[in-house]
């Protein structure tokens, strides 16, 4: 049997090398030593601002006089002093004095309301819009309008014809000269010269130079190859590799009790017995076989036909025409009914209807009694108001 060694060399493995790890240096803090002689304690507030004298300032209030007591003490205050009550006298009523004189009789007494405001009769007002009937004349119409007698008919005067010219072309040329032509004749001047270049055909035989501007501007230098760095010879460290790190050599392992668990002991049973690896869902869900289930097709009701077509439908063979039976009339006939009996002439009109009396429209009358005017619509409808006859007190 022969082994196999397969040895894979990466860009990694073939320029990296490990280095030698050197052990660094720890920082080992300074011993404190004290300053010997006194500490300045100065600062830079103390030093440039320096402290003076502060004299007790002045109160500018003014000196408080005292009250000497001379005499009596007037207790006049200024407002009884300087506004003092005038003599006003009682203006007199100007209302009538009325004797109230209690009434003998049961309401007897008017109320302001009867004594001046005293009935008066309501008159209609005058209608000044003219009536609206019809004055029709008893003179015969003559037929003569406004148009008839003012404008009177006149003769028109007979329009003369003026006979059409005869064309009669000229025998003059035609100068073919335009007002353009004639007032705009130009300036002598030189004739313009083209300035584009003089067009040189291209044969197919022409050699093509091959040199463009871009050939001749841009020219092509040489491009010195890559450098190719060289590679340094990989050299191993001497020694043996130190695998301590921070945490290995600061903190120290120390010795730790196993935290016991808070949880209630199970109680199990230690069964001996070797593991039948049956349960509920294998013995009551057994593997069924599953089989690739093939296309559902729709089975036909109707048989395919099988021979050729008779030319018999389905319409034909089941459905047999019948005879078609009329529907019979159920209207009565159209026969005028004849009694030997007299017509009463008795209808229920005649028996139940009351005659009612007519009213007058108001509108009728130029001044209605009874009523007063109020408006006429747009259609000229007169719209007439009941005057309500005015009960007078007692």
């Amino acid at each position: 049997m022969r082994s196999w060694c397969l040895c894979r060399i990466c860009t990694c493995g073939s320029d990296y090398r490990p280095y030698e790890i050197v052990k660094q240096p720890r920082h080992v803090p300074e011993e404190y030593k004290p300053k010997q002689g006194e500490i300045d304690l100065g600062t830079t507030y103390k030093r440039d601002f320096n402290s003076y004298q502060v004299q007790p300032v002045a109160i500018v209030r003014p000196l408080e006089r005292k009250h000497i007591k001379k005499g009596k003490l007037d207790t006049v205050p200024t407002y009884k002093d300087d506004y003092r009550a005038w003599d006003i006298q009682k203006t007199e009523l100007y209302k009538r004095e009325q004797t109230y004189s209690p009434p003998a009789v049961k309401f007897g007494n008017s109320t302001t309301f009867q004594d001046d405001y005293v009935p008066q009769e309501i008159k209609p007002r005058q209608s000044f819009r003219p009536s609206s009937v019809v004055k029709r004349s008893t003179c015969p119409f003559d037929g003569d309008t406004s148009h008839r007698l003012d404008y009177v008919p006149y003769q028109l005067e007979v329009k003369s014809s003026r006979p059409r010219e005869v064309y009669k072309p000229t025998s003059q040329p035609f100068e073919d000269l335009t007002t353009h032509r004639r007032d705009f004749q130009g300036l002598a001047g030189e004739t313009a010269k083209i300035c584009r270049p003089a067009h040189t055909r291209v044969t197919q035989r022409a050699h093509f130079e091959g040199s463009t501007e871009f050939r001749e501007s841009f020219q092509p230098w040489e491009i010195p190859p890559p450098e190719v760095r060289k590679v340094q010879e990989y050299v191993p460290p001497a020694g043996a590799m130190q695998s301590d790190s921070t945490s290995h050599l600061d903190y120290v392992p120390h010795q730790a009790t196993r935290v016991l668990p808070i949880r209630p002991l199970s109680h199990r049973r230690r069964n001996s017995d070797p593991f039948q690896g049956k349960s509920t869902t294998k013995e009551d869900f057994p593997a069924w076989e599953s089989r690739r289930q093939g296309p559902v097709k729709q089975q036909l009701q109707i048989p395919a036909p099988s021979g050729r077509f008779e030319g018999l439908s389905t319409f034909r063979s089941h459905y047999v025409p019948h005879e078609l039976v009329p529907t019979e009339s159920c209207r009565p006939l159209q026969v005028p009914f004849k009694s030997s009996a007299p017509f009463d002439d008795v209808t229920m009109y005649s028996t139940e209807y009351v005659p009612k009396r007519r009213e007058i429209c108001p509108a009728s009358c130029p001044s209605p009694p009874g009523y007063v005017f109020e408006h006429t619509d747009s259609r000229g409808h007169q719209f007439f108001r009941k005057v309500t006859p005015v009960v007078k007190a007692f």
